[in-house]
C-alpha cells in the first residue's frame, strides 16, 4: 500500500536523533518553558528569517494568540478563505473577532483578491492567507493590497513550511505567521504543537504573556491569557526533525515535480504549477476531478491511498452558515471541495511508487 504519510518509514537516524532528545528532556528534569522551547524558537526563528518565534500549544492557538496580540477581538472583521481547515475559522472566532468568507481562485485554490476585495467593510481589520497545501504566490501584491485598505495582512503557515516568495518566507509579510506542527506536517511533532513568527518584538512579547495564562511574571496577570505552552518534549522532537526538513522538503519537490511532467490525463486537473521551485513545499499535492469519488476508489483498488482535503467549504459547516460571505457566491469553494483528491508526495515514497501513482492517474478513465 502507499500511503499518504508513512511515519514508519522515516530514516532510522532521524529516529535515533529524537529518542535521543527524548531522553534529554527526560533527564533535564524540566518540562514546560525551558532550554529546549527557547532552543527551538530561536532555530526555528532562525529558519523563517525572522527576529521572534514563540512556540505555542497548536496552530489554532498561534491564529488565536496572534490576533489576540495585535488587538484584533470583539467587534472587528476578519477576512478569510472558506478552503481550509476549520481551525482557521475557530481561531478567529475565539479571539473574540467575526470571521468573513471570501472565494477562491479556482487555478491555485487560495484566496481570490476580487473577492476579497468585496467583503472588506468598515470593520474589517485583517486578512488572513491561508498558504494551502504548502504554496506561497503573491505575497507582495498582498502586502500592497492591505496597505491600500489599511487592514492588517496576517499568514496562516500550517502547511507551508519554509516556503518562500521572492527570497522571504512565510510568515514575513503579514504582521504574524501562524504555524502549526501537527504530526502530518512538513515539520510535525508527536503530538500537537505550534509556533508564532513575527518581525515585531512587541507581538512576540505580549505573545508570551498570553500563552501562559496572561502571566507578565510569577503570580502577575495583567490579562486573561490561556495555556497554550509548547512543552520540552515537543521542542526537542521538533529541534531534531528540523535538522532534517531541508532534504526531507527536496525530496517533496522532486515528487511533485515528476506528477507535474508525468501526469497526463484529461480527466484530471493539477492547480498551477509554483512560479518558482522555492514558492511550494508540497505538504499536500491535490487534484482536481469532477468524479473525485470514482478515482479515489480507483486508486484504492490498486493498493494507493487518497484523501479530500477539504470535503466541506466553511460556509456549508453548522455553526458557519450564517457567517457573512462574498454576496456574489462561494462557487469556486463550492466546486473545489466537490473535486480536489490529495495523492500521496511524502518524502519516503521511491521512485518505483511514484511511478505507480503516475501510472495510475494516467490509466483512469
Amino acid at each position: 500500500m502507499i500511503l499518504m504519510n508513512d511515519f514508519k518509514a522515516e530514516p532510522e537516524a532521524l529516529r535515533d536523533a529524537e529518542l535521543a532528545a527524548a531522553e534529554r528532556v527526560l533527564r533535564s528534569g524540566w518540562f514546560v518553558l525551558g532550554n529546549e522551547v527557547r532552543a527551538f524558537e530561536e532555530a526555528w526563528a532562525k529558519q523563517c528569517n525572522l527576529p521572534h518565534a514563540v512556540g505555542v500549544g497548536n496552530g489554532m492557538d498561534a491564529i488565536e494568540i496572534g490576533l489576540r496580540a495585535i488587538g484584533i477581538g470583539p467587534g472587528d472583521e476578519v477576512i478569510t478563505t472558506a478552503m481550509t481547515a476549520f481551525a482557521t475559522v475557530l481561531a478567529i472566532f475565539r479571539a473574540g473577532a467575526t470571521p468573513v468568507l471570501a472565494d477562491i481562485d479556482p487555478r491555485t485554490a487560495l484566496l481570490d483578491p476580487s473577492s476579497v476585495e468585496r467583503c472588506i467593510t468598515a470593520r474589517t481589520k485583517g486578512v488572513l492567507v491561508v498558504h494551502l497545501y504548502g504554496q506561497l504566490r503573491n505575497l507582495n501584491s498582498w502586502v500592497d493590497f492591505c496597505d491600500t485598505h489599511k487592514i492588517d495582512l496576517l499568514e496562516d503557515c500550517a502547511q507551508s513550511h519554509l516556503a518562500q516568495w521572492e527570497g522571504k518566507t512565510g510568515g514575513a509579510f503579514g504582521r504574524f505567521g501562524a504555524y502549526s506542527f501537527y504530526p502530518t506536517k512538513n515539520l510535525g511533532a508527536i503530538g500537537d504543537a505550534g509556533a508564532i513568527v513575527s518581525g515585531e518584538a512587541s507581538i512576540a512579547d505580549r505573545a508570551r504573556i498570553l500563552r501562559n495564562y496572561g502571566q507578565s511574571e510569577r503570580y502577575y496577570h495583567p490579562e486573561l491569557g490561556l495555556n497554550s505552552r509548547l512543552d520540552e518534549l515537543q521542542a526537542a522532537l521538533l529541534l531534531a526533525r528540523a535538522a532534517w526538513l531541508n532534504a526531507l522538503t527536496e525530496r517533496r519537490r522532486e515528487i511533485a515535480a515528476t506528477y507535474y511532467r508525468e501526469i497526463r490525463n484529461p480527466r484530471v486537473r493539477l492547480l498551477d504549477a509554483p512560479v518558482a521551485r522555492e514558492n511550494h513545499v508540497f505538504h499536500l499535492f491535490v487534484v482536481a476531478c469532477e468524479r473525485r469519488d470514482r478515482l479515489a476508489r480507483f486508486f484504492e483498488d490498486r493498493g494507493i491511498q487518497t484523501l479530500v482535503h477539504y470535503p466541506v467549504p466553511v460556509h456549508h459547516q453548522r455553526p458557519c452558515k450564517e457567517i457573512r460571505r462574498d454576496l456574489r457566491g462561494m462557487r469556486a469553494s463550492e466546486q473545489h471541495a466537490e473535486q480536489c483528491l490529495s495523492i500521496p508526495c511524502h518524502p519516503q515514497m521511491d521512485d518505483a511508487a511514484v511511478g505507480n501513482v503516475v501510472e495510475a492517474i494516467n490509466a483512469f478513465h
